[in-house]
């Protein structure tokens, strides 16, 4: 029997939000990323608009002594799998080292690390090239640091199979989950954006180089042009659905089916995406009419287009599914845009809508049902992501929600990080509140609000209005609760107030 595989934690790293809580909160208001470069002086080359990620501080996260061997795709990679781990409530030090393992993608490795090194060797010699330099630049650097950090000798490994490596990736740790490991940290974060970096992105010939960011990364549009690269991706945690119940954790959902196709070499060649898009629904054991929405590649290169458009109407006819791309929102991230495309699916199967693709107006001749301009409320039981690397790479990935019964019940639990998604006011306890306020002030692991500490002024417990104040906007953006102030001296006066104006809405 063929064990379900689930997705019990996300870490998002996004140009328009860190963490997947604010990422969703972004995307679903259609806040878009893309600006012009300001890692580097980009005023020389074609392309000047990127989707960069801007707030994030390593020394917040990390240890000083990690600082000066890493590059900035590892930061970002290990603080995702820091917060992946916390939302599946999983310490890793209480499991088995040789059960765990760490299986990313990568399109380029540490390219401003290196180019840093090589400057220092131009410009002052040998002597001065760091030791670090022998693995910080690799492909595989990711999926190393992570599994050192964290103690996890299981299976683990790499794949670079360009902008389709995410979802190949979050493939083989399906694979090794079956096979019997506990849990696998998956998934991709790329950062490119540097002179080297930059280069390189230029030689695909794919790069937009418009200079208003509402008009530069245009999927399904007569105007597209190119696409906007950006830097960034998510980190998932996956585990045997069994394991997760067992321990009370809340998955996202299943990683139900999967298939990769090569496209033919020269140009002419037919495209295979259609192939990999019936294999994946074959593998989940799901007809066309299951899928509820479909998380297009979405090249913006008329050509790449077309071929996507003719593969998804192929499948499903002409309009025949919901079709968004969100990631007009952020640029393509290379091997990371898969993965996040993945965490916006599960999040939108949890919360019953379909984000938008941003500043596009669809071309009517590609056939599809693009969902633009606002998100859009459904019922999402299945999704469907596409993936598609330079070089012929195709990826297709089913990712099934709860809602038809396929998964064994999961318990909500709250443990440190871990957000749970409660449905009404009249469910919201204690376990949220102490959730929110973590998160609103800043401090993980937050203070007992049980027994006659409800009955404390929050002053007392460490909270200031400030903190209530921004909970208060997390509670009106998770539960579409308002409430008219958060002038509420106790824990017991907050409880009763969000379910007062629940109960009002």
């Amino acid at each position: 029997m063929t064990v379900p595989v689930v997705v019990t934690g996300l870490g998002v790293m996004s140009p328009n939000g860190l963490g997947h809580r604010d990422f969703w909160t972004a995307t679903l208001a259609g806040k878009a990323a893309i600006g012009p470069v300001t890692r580097f002086d980009a005023a020389q080359y074609p392309a000047t608009l990127a989707g960069e990620i801007s707030g994030f501080s390593p020394e917040a996260h990390l240890p000083s002594r990690l600082l000066p061997q890493t590059d900035r795709v590892t930061r970002l990679s290990l603080v995702a799998a820091d917060w992946a781990l916390a939302d599946a409530g999983i310490e890793p030090a209480s499991q088995p080292e040789f059960g765990m393992g760490v299986i990313t993608a990568s399109s380029a490795g540490g390219f401003e690390f290196s180019q840093g090194e090589l400057r220092n060797l131009w410009s002052k010699g040998s002597r001065h090239v760091s030791g670090y330099q022998s693995f910080a630049w690799f492909y595989a650097v990711n999926t190393g640091q992570i599994s050192i950090r964290n103690g996890m000798k299981g299976p683990s490994g790499v794949v670079v199979s360009d902008q389709a490596g995410a979802l190949d990736a979050v493939a083989n740790a399906r694979r090794q989950v079956r096979r019997g490991a506990s849990l696998i940290v998956t998934g991709a974060v790329d950062a490119t954006l540097c002179p080297w970096g930059w280069v390189g992105l230029h030689s695909s010939g794919r790069l937009s180089t418009a200079t208003e960011p509402t008009r530069a990364y245009l999927p399904f549009d007569h105007r597209a042009g190119g696409y906007v690269a950006g830097e960034g991706g998510a980190i998932l945690v996956l585990e045997p659905a069994a394991s997760a119940a067992a321990r009370g954790a809340r998955a996202y959902g299943e990683i139900a089916g999967y298939a990769a196709t090569f496209d033919g070499p020269g140009p002419g060649s037919p495209a295979a995406l259609g192939k990999a898009i019936e294999l994946a629904l074959a593998d989940a054991g799901l007809a066309p009419a299951d899928v509820d929405v479909v998380f297009a590649d979405g090249a913006a290169d008329p050509e790449l287009d077309r071929h996507e458009a003719a593969a998804i109407t192929a499948a499903f006819g002409p309009r025949g599914v919901p079709v968004t791309a969100p990631k007009t929102m952020t640029g393509r991230l290379c091997a990371g845009m898969a993965a996040l495309d993945l965490a916006t699916a599960f999040l939108a199967m949890a919360e019953g809508v379909i984000p938008p693709t941003v500043n596009v107006e669809p071309d009517d001749s590609y056939g599809l049902d693009l969902v633009v301009g606002q998100p859009r409320a459904a019922r999402l039981r299945a999704a469907l992501v596409l993936a598609r690397g330079q070089g012929g790479f195709n990826s297709a990935m089913v990712v099934r929600g709860h809602a038809d019964g396929s998964l064994p019940p999961l318990t909500p639990s709250v443990t440190k990080g871990r957000p749970a998604m409660p449905i009404t006011a009249a469910s919201f306890s204690i376990d949220d509140l102490v959730r929110i306020l973590c998160r609103a002030s800043g401090t993980p692991d937050g203070v007992d609000l049980t027994g006659d500490i409800l009955d404390t002024r929050f002053e007392a417990l460490g909270y200031d209005s400030l903190a209530l104040l921004e909970a208060a906007s997390w509670i009106e953006r998770e539960y579409g609760i308002e409430l008219t102030d958060a002038d509420y001296p106790t824990p017991r006066a907050f409880l009763a107030a969000v379910r007062t104006a629940g109960d009002a809405a």
